[in-house]
């Protein structure tokens, strides 16, 4: 008996299969497929049913169909551009053709001939009197028999990998190894929602009888998938909140009264849902897991200022992370606002402190002279240490993830944390990304805040926009001009931050105090310009997205982006954002060259849509998943079958009974859900730095 285990069976090298000659394994190899498990879950992108087989003379044109027939007619020929073409004709009545060409493929020719029986499949157009298909599919008639090639994968492949070379191996290794596969979902599982096996699933996914079919087994996979993900997260979910007790911050009418007298405004409703949803969590000894997203000015930070200050009103020490040193010392200078009366300790701790002033800092923290800090990821720095941390506030990029929260438990035991989003995300990836925090959501505009005009422009308007920045800046406004890189590229034919600020200043607002800001300058620089802008010593600022979040100047209300094309709609909206802080009405002119539609439809709804939900919904669907949450996502965006959109109803399935799973089986530590307790780990134990579970 082999001891060969299911593991060992598909981490088996590609070459043990039959036909794996040196040259397939290199045009594998390109798609990262080397051993045979890689080769089984090498999934079809789509798939063509063939299966409609019909008579020449019934054909319709550009619906997918095959026609058979007898080869009557062999063609190659030269083309006046220099190409070339082969005609094959099939006959099946003595009276009705079909022409299959080929385009370019000289040696097409030579697969054919007289006499042989033929189907073709494919999209048929009407051409010169008779039926016509380009590159049809070709199956051999054995005997004459009438066939059609049925449902038909559609695979990712390479240069030189032909789908026939592909296909025999996946059948080879299905053979071998299909039945090995190992199944993680429970029976309780696969009968709620009637999925087939593993083995029968992979089976079909690669070989179908029909399309119907192969998108159900398909669907068994994304649903197992995201079923693996949501287990990870609400494991997590539940280890948090079950391995200890924070700190109980309660919050009174009174201390409700003196912190609101603090802002120079009244709370929005959403803002004060927010804060209500909030108290509620820091009242509690389970630590609080929130994540606070909002739209674009819709006033998060006034929230988080609001939580910051409960926690140290009860006795705790509060600390509020950014991802830059700009938007650290940006809320820095906002608390120091809203707090200059007050009695609170507050620090400024990131990367640009001296050796001394660090020491000095550190001391201050661990002693607990300290009430109050604001820093970068110099917060999560070994030799830092709290007196009594109550609360984090995390104040990242969407890009921001699982794997980094993580990190925030090395700040105390078991500190409250709130997490907050610069930028709104659709509600499928919050699940995905976000599945393991509470969510509070702010749409709401504060009363006043004014919409920013938006106007996309073409090049030749150029003269007009800059006459109408110059106007507003003579008229006491400040603005932004954003490039996509900071210094002139010899690849990419873009406006660069440096040279533009150079054009500018000698030429089109020569008689105006520009800046110049991008992300090579160091903190110091960086910092001086925008105390600068702040100031108003600059007009007009030239950078990068280096203001994308947190920059907040409300006399700035002129943006003109470059290359709007090169953006993303949710970073698009960002940077718009710097424009809509103050009563006056923003305006904003992208000027971009878009080279395809989906670039066009991308920027026709930034000048049409204010939501920023809605436009990070379109974003992710324009762009995907990968490139809507960064790179620093890696570990949780990074899905093999799913799609967060289109497969939106599994996501939740997934959740609901990931949640019911967990809530019923708090470890997964019963027999059947020993498969997914391993796979879970296997997957998600280091990213989501789980506790071990089996």
């Amino acid at each position: 008996m082999s001891s060969e285990t299911p593991d060992d069976a598909l981490a088996a090298d590609l070459q043990t299969l039959p036909g794996a000659t040196p040259t397939r394994l290199e045009l594998l190899g390109r798609l990262g497929l080397r051993t045979v498990g890689d080769l089984l879950f090498h999934f079809p992108r789509s798939y063509e049913d063939l299966t409609d087989l019909r008579p020449i003379a019934a054909l319709a044109a550009d619906v997918p169909q095959t026609a058979q027939g007898e080869v009557v007619e062999i063609e190659g020929r030269s083309l006046a551009s220099g190409g070339t073409l082969v005609s094959v004709v099939l006959c099946d009545d003595g009276v009705h053709c079909l022409e299959g060409v080929w385009f370019n493929q000289p040696y097409a020719a030579s697969r054919f001939r007289f006499g042989q029986r033929l189907s073709f499949s494919g999209k048929p157009k009407w051409r010169a009197g008779h039926w016509q298909m380009n590159n049809p599919r070709v199956q051999a008639l054995d005997g004459g028999a009438a066939a059609s090639p049925g449902v038909v994968p559609v695979y990712p492949l390479t240069e030189g990998l032909r789908p026939d070379h592909l296909r025999p191996l996946i059948r080879k290794a299905l053979d071998r190894c299909g039945a090995k596969v190992v199944e993680n979902l429970p029976e309780s599982l696969r009968g709620l929602h009637d999925w087939p096996s593993a083995a029968e699933a992979l089976r079909t996914v690669h070989f179908p009888r029909s399309v119907e079919e192969a998108l159900r087994a398909r669907r068994r996979f994304i649903y197992e998938e995201f079923l693996l993900l949501q287990l990870g997260l609400a494991l997590r979910r539940r280890e948090v909140r079950d391995r200890g007790r924070a700190p109980v911050l309660p919050t009174s009418p009174t201390l409700d009264l003196r912190i609101r007298r603090l802002f120079p405004f009244a709370l929005t409703g959403d803002q004060d849902r927010a804060v209500a949803q909030i108290c509620r969590d820091l009242a509690s000894e389970r630590p609080m897991q929130r994540l606070l997203q909002a739209d674009v000015g819709a006033g998060k930070t006034a929230v988080a200022v609001y939580a910051l200050l409960v926690a140290v009103a009860d006795k705790h020490q509060a600390a509020l992370m950014a991802p830059t040193e700009v938007l650290a010392r940006q809320h820095f200078r906002t608390l120091e606002r809203y707090l200059a009366h007050s009695r609170v300790r507050r620090l400024l701790l990131t990367g640009g402190l001296t050796p001394r002033e660090r020491r000095e800092a550190l001391e201050k923290l661990r002693t607990g002279e300290i009430d109050l800090v604001v820093g970068t990821q110099a917060l999560v720095q070994e030799d830092v240490q709290f007196a009594r941390l109550g609360l984090v506030v995390v104040d990242e990029q969407h890009r921001f993830g699982v794997h980094q929260r993580a990190r925030f438990r090395k700040l105390a035991a078991d500190p409250h944390y709130l997490v907050m989003t610069a930028t709104p995300i659709p509600r499928t990836a919050a699940l995905a990304v976000f599945g393991d925090l509470d969510v509070s959501v702010m749409r709401q505009l504060p009363p006043g805040r004014k919409p920013v005009v938006t106007r996309w422009v073409e090049a030749d308007q150029r003269e007009r926009v800059y006459q109408r920045l110059r106007d507003g800046l003579t008229a006491g406004k400040q603005g932004y001009i954003v490039c996509p890189l900071v210094e002139e590229s010899a690849v990419l034919d873009v406006k660069a931050a440096t040279e533009t600020y150079a054009e500018l200043q000698a030429g089109p607002f020569r008689e105006f105090r520009l800046g110049l800001l991008h992300g090579r300058m160091d903190e110091k620089e960086k910092d001086e310009v925008m105390r600068r802008f702040r100031a108003g010593e600059i007009q007009l600022l030239v950078c990068t997205t280096v203001i994308e979040v947190g920059v907040d100047v409300p006399n700035a209300t002129l943006l003109v982006v470059e290359h709007a094309e090169r953006f993303g709609l949710s970073q698009l909206h960002q940077l718009r954002g710097r424009v809509s802080r103050g009563p006056t009405a923003g305006e904003c002119y992208v000027f971009a060259a878009p080279g395809n539609d989906e670039s066009r439809e991308r920027l026709k709804a930034f000048a049409r849509l204010r939501d920023g939900f809605a436009l990070a919904e379109m974003d992710m669907r324009l762009r995907g998943v990968g490139q809507f949450f960064g790179a620093r996502q890696h570990g949780l965006g990074d899905l093999r079958f799913g799609d967060l959109i289109a497969d939106a109803d599994l996501l939740s399935d997934a959740r609901r009974d990931a949640l019911a799973l967990v809530k019923a089986d708090a470890q997964l530590r019963r027999p059947q859900h020993a498969r997914l307790r391993a796979e879970v780990w296997r997957r998600y134990g280091k990213t989501l730095e789980l506790a071990e579970v089996g």
